[in-house]
Order: C-alpha cells, then sequence, then structure tokens
C-alpha cells in the first residue's frame, strides 16, 4: 500500500460512511469517518421522532439506549447491529467540521452530494496585516471580531457579503475573500 490517508464522511456518521471505514479498517487501510450534520439522528418509532444524540456520543450509549427504548424495533430496522458494528470500529461519531483539519487526508470519499459541498466549502479571507508587533496584535483582534460575526450568524454562506461590509465600514480596513473548493 501507497500508505494514503482516507476520510469517510456522510452526513450523520453512522452508517455509509463506517460501512466503508470498517471495510477499508479491515483490508489495512489508514482511515477515518464523520459525519457532517449538527447532530447524530438515528431513526426513531416515527418520522417525525427521531432519535438524536450528540456528536461523540459513544456509539456503545447509544446502543444501551435505543436496547432500552424498544430492542424489537432497532433490531428489526438494522440500527442495533449498526451500532454494534460501529463500535467496533471505533468509540464514538466524530464530526467532519471539528475534527478534519487534524487529518491531513490524501483521499476523502463522501456519500451524498450536499456532504461534497460542505466538505469542499471553505471560506478564506485575506487580512492585510504589517509585520510587526503592533500590527499583528491589531490584527489578531480584528480576526476575532470577524471569527465573533461568523459565529454569530446561522448561515456565513448567506451572509457573508454584509459581514464583510459592515467590517470594511467599522475599521477602514479592506479585506479579500472567496468561497474556495479544494
Amino acid at each position: 500500500m501507497k500508505g494514503l490517508r482516507y476520510a469517510m464522511v456522510c452526513s450523520s456518521n453512522q452508517n455509509r460512511s463506517m460501512e466503508a471505514h470498517s471495510l477499508l479498517k479491515r483490508q489495512g487501510f489508514d482511515v477515518c469517518s464523520y459525519g457532517t450534520g449538527a447532530h447524530v439522528k438515528l431513526p426513531g418509532p416515527s418520522l417525525r421522532e427521531p432519535n438524536v444524540y450528540e456528536f461523540g456520543t459513544p456509539y456503545k450509549h447509544m446502543f444501551d439506549d435505543l436496547r432500552r427504548k424498544d430492542p424489537e424495533l432497532y433490531k428489526r430496522n438494522g440500527i442495533l447491529p449498526m451500532l454494534k458494528r460501529n463500535s467496533g470500529v471505533k468509540l464514538a461519531p466524530q464530526r467532519w467540521q471539528e475534527n478534519a483539519a487534524d487529518g491531513c487526508f490524501d483521499v476523502v470519499f463522501t456519500f451524498e452530494e450536499k456532504v461534497f459541498d460542505m466538505v469542499i466549502e471553505v471560506l478564506v479571507i485575506n487580512l492585510e496585516v504589517k509585520d510587526n508587533h503592533e500590527e499583528a496584535a491589531v490584527g489578531a483582534r480584528l480576526t476575532l471580531d470577524i471569527c465573533q460575526e461568523l459565529e454569530a450568524t446561522d448561515s456565513w454562506e448567506d451572509t457573508i457579503d454584509d459581514i464583510v461590509a459592515s467590517f470594511e465600514r467599522q475599521h477602514r480596513r479592506k479585506l479579500i475573500y472567496s468561497l474556495s473548493f479544494y
């Protein structure tokens, strides 16, 4: 093997990415898997009643929780066997947005087009800062301001133009930014 690092990514990091992760791991590949959603959602008794867990919740905890709620339902719909498989692969689901930078992957597989879009979409901002101690301190504070603005919005993709325009007016500094795909 060449020693490439692989990532498997889907919306919730439960079934598709974990199945691929499990198979590649058994074959000796260096592989990780992730979800991109806000939470881990597993089918519940109805479409309107999913089981929702935080990323980082151990698969064993999910397994025990669902086995306690309705073992026959979750065995019949395949959720308990899936969680048992997942717990043999890794401790808990991980979120791409919080963990991908640690990975430095050579190849990333996604299993839905919307996930593909999320994985490759990166906002790149250039804030011109002179290389001296005083300007570095100012630049750091301005960077913090931009980050706080981005965090305060539900969808930075929809408001980035307004955020940048407001920043430029307030601080009299020009930003160069681009939504990049890598």
